[in-house]
């Protein structure tokens, strides 16, 4: 599991931190938009080194 404060400095002596877990199954959608973001910026790079070559 992650989690993040929502101070990235948080003080010691407060009691009333809050925390964010992360599902399994969250990880993997994020993971998969990603993988899918990757895929695109790799499609527009050939795409644009394509069109500098011509």
């Amino acid at each position: 599991m992650s989690f993040s404060f929502t101070d990235p400095k948080p003080d010691r002596n407060r009691s009333d931190r809050s925390f964010t877990f992360t599902e399994p199954a969250d990880v993997e959608e994020k993971l998969q938009t990603i993988t899918d973001l990757a895929h695109e910026i790799l499609r527009l790079t050939a795409e644009v080194r394509s069109q500098i070559r011509s």
